[in-house]
């Protein structure tokens, strides 16, 4: 068990030895076409993808089987990629766009979008679904900053 669970880390590191690292951040140019609730909606999405990524690691633990190891691997590159995405949400684009000093609230929006991130990172270092959902849970804390235009 030593020896499949050393390969499997053997594995995983090379996979984000090679990875491409891509920011898909807008500009920070203020061209008035952002769309702050489509990003909400996209976090939530990426969560949702971690939270799945974190049940699909839980059932396939124990299984020592080519298949299923190769499954959990690429489970683990999608939720540390979907997780990395919110982190690079927050604090590209709320943090530099729309979390400003100004604003009375400030300290209260900074902790929010904070929390996003740190709930992101433990998510994105944990297997437990419990994590997953408290990303999910950190999103929605925020949400209300950035409701939908009608």
């Amino acid at each position: 068990m030593k020896q499949t669970i050393s390969i499997f880390a053997i594995i995983l590191t090379g996979i984000f030895a090679v990875m491409p690292r891509v920011s898909s951040a807008h500009c920070q140019v203020p061209c008035g076409i952002y769309d702050d609730h489509a990003r909400v909606t996209s976090m939530l999405e990426d969560a949702a993808t971690v939270v799945k990524a974190a049940g699909q690691l839980a059932e396939l633990t124990g299984k020592a089987d080519t298949q299923s190891m190769h499954q959990m691997v690429r489970w683990v590159v999608n939720k540390e990629s979907h997780a990395q995405s919110v982190i690079s949400t927050i604090a590209d684009y709320y943090l530099t766009q729309r979390v400003k000093t100004s604003q009375e609230d400030y300290a209260e929006r900074l902790k929010k979008h904070h929390a996003v991130i740190l709930a992101a990172m433990k998510a994105k270092q944990s297997s437990d679904v419990a994590d997953a959902e408290a990303l999910v849970e950190a999103i929605k804390g925020i949400a209300g900053y950035y409701p939908a235009e009608g």
